[in-house]
Order: C-alpha cells, then sequence, then structure tokens
C-alpha cells in the first residue's frame, strides 16, 4: 500500500539526472513517510524499530504505528555531531565529528538499541577530515572522512579531499580512495553525507543537499572511485539506510519537515 506524501505534494520526481556517460538507472517511488522530530541528520532502521539522528539526540520509533517508543539524548560538548548511525545486531553504530569546530576530529560511537544506552567509543582523534558515515562491509569498516569548502574545512584540503578509506576490525587503514570528479562537483562546497555498500556490490552515496543518490564501483587501478550511476530522491542528501524489510528500498530524511521518507529504488543497474 503507498502512502499519501503530502509534505511533498509540490516535488515532482524528476527524470533521472546522471553524467552524459552513464546509462539511466531509473526514479524511485515514495513509498510511506512518518514524522520523527529528531529527521535532521539521518536514519537508521531494523525489523522492528527506526532511528532518526539529530546530532546529540537520538529517537526510536516503531516502524509499524510510527509512535516514538524511546530515544537517547547527550551532551552536546561531548556529543557535537552525530552525522550518521547503522545498525550491527543489536548496537548502533554512529559516526560522529565536532563539525564545524577545529581542528577536525571524529570518533565511532555505539548504543545498545533495546536500551538506548551509549556502550562504547572509537576515537580517530584528529585525522584527514569529518567522519560522515561508516558501514561494515566484506569483513571491513568501510568510513568516509569528509571535508569542505569554507566553514568546518581545513585549508589546504577542501571538498576534493574527501576520502573512502577500508578499515580493518582495529580500525587500522588498509586503502583509501578519491571520490569521482563528477560527484564531488555535485557535493557542491559540502561533503558526502552518507553511504552504504549495496546488496548489488555497488557502494551507493549522499551528499548534503542534491536530490541524488550516486553509485560507485571501487576502481580496477588507481585511487579514485568509478561513478556508475545516479538515482533521483524525493529527499535533499544527508545519511540514509537500506531498509532492513524490503529489498531496493531506502529510508531517507526531509529536514525541512523533520520526516522519515521510504523509497522504493528500481532494479540496480547491471555491471
Amino acid at each position: 500500500m503507498k502512502y499519501a506524501l503530502s509534505a511533498f505534494a509540490a516535488l515532482l520526481l524528476a527524470p533521472l539526472c546522471h553524467a552524459a556517460d552513464l546509462p539511466p538507472a531509473g526514479a524511485v517511488t515514495v513509498i510511506r513517510t512518518l514524522p520523527a522530530k529528531e529527521a535532521t541528520q539521518g536514519v537508521a532502521n531494523d525489523r522492528q524499530f527506526l532511528y532518526a539522528i539529530q546530532n546529540s539526540t537520538i529517537g526510536k520509533y516503531d516502524r509499524q504505528t510510527g509512535k516514538r517508543v524511546g530515544g537517547w539524548s547527550g551532551d552536546p560538548a561531548v556529543f557535537i555531531h552525530i552525522n550518521s548511525c547503522e545498525v550491527q545486531g543489536t548496537e548502533l553504530v554512529c559516526a560522529m565529528s565536532d563539525y564545524p569546530q577545529l581542528p577536525m576530529w571524529s570518533s565511532v560511537e555505539w548504543f545498545d538499541t533495546r536500551t538506548m544506552q551509549h556502550t562504547r567509543t572509537h576515537s580517530f582523534g584528529p585525522s584527514r577530515g569529518s567522519l560522515t558515515w561508516i558501514d561494515w562491509h566484506d569483513g571491513s569498516w568501510w568510513a568516509c572522512f569528509a571535508n569542505y569548502d569554507g566553514d568546518g574545512g581545513e585549508a589546504p584540503r577542501d571538498h576534493r579531499s574527501t576520502l573512502l578509506v577500508r578499515m580493518d576490525t582495529r580500525f587500522s587503514t588498509q586503502e583509501q580512495w578519491l571520490f569521482p570528479e563528477d560527484v564531488l562537483e555535485r557535493f557542491g562546497h559540502h561533503s558526502a553525507s552518507g553511504g552504504h555498500w549495496g546488496p548489488d556490490g555497488l557502494l551507493y552515496v549522499t551528499g548534503h543537499d542534491a536530490q541524488e543518490l550516486y553509485a560507485l564501483q571501487l576502481p580496477q587501478a588507481g585511487g579514485r572511485l568509478r561513478h556508475v550511476a545516479t538515482y533521483q530522491l524525493p529527499t535533499h542528501g544527508q545519511a540514509f539506510d537500506w531498509d532492513a524489510l524490503a529489498a531496493n528500498r531506502l529510508w531517507t530524511i526531509d529536514r525541512q519537515t523533520q520526516t522519515l521518507v521510504n523509497s522504493q529504488l528500481p532494479r540496480p543497474p547491471t555491471q
């Protein structure tokens, strides 16, 4: 059953935007929306609950009824900027930074999804950028260290210095890649706010503002990711999560209306 999208009544799902040399990937279809007052940075989900993320606050919502059933709130002087989270077993794993403060430092924060209590931390300290998202895939941690133009950035680096970093279980660096140049142009002065590996073996990434989802691939050689396809989204960037209950569906957020949005993607592009 599809749900009415009153908050987005004026928004049309535009034709696919993609680089000239990329095949069309199709358009997404909005399935459902839920209000969540914490939906300003990102969203995560498991089979029972949705988690709305807002800097130093996380709201827990029953995914069937949409009712807020719990949450967590931390000291904003310590938990400055939680950017995104994902569920691993009974833990919520979150990427955090001190954006827009300087020097840039980052950490990973863990929460118990049952009690919504903070349980542990791993600090990267001042590093190669601001950690915006982290994803467990294929026996490794995959993390995005974002860089910015202007506020929140550290010269001489700018958004073009944003890195995808593959790390082992102890968070030791294994490999690093730059993002595709055309995707960096779409990021504008900001960077990659969300990212997850998909079941098709592609890395899917969102920016900070553009209504787009980028499908990326590791290169056969060199140090820059390859842009495979772009999907048009009904929401503006920020952190997303694959739907735990439905293939090719994802949850995104609309910051202006503080809404969680569930959308259906078309069949993933073939490689």
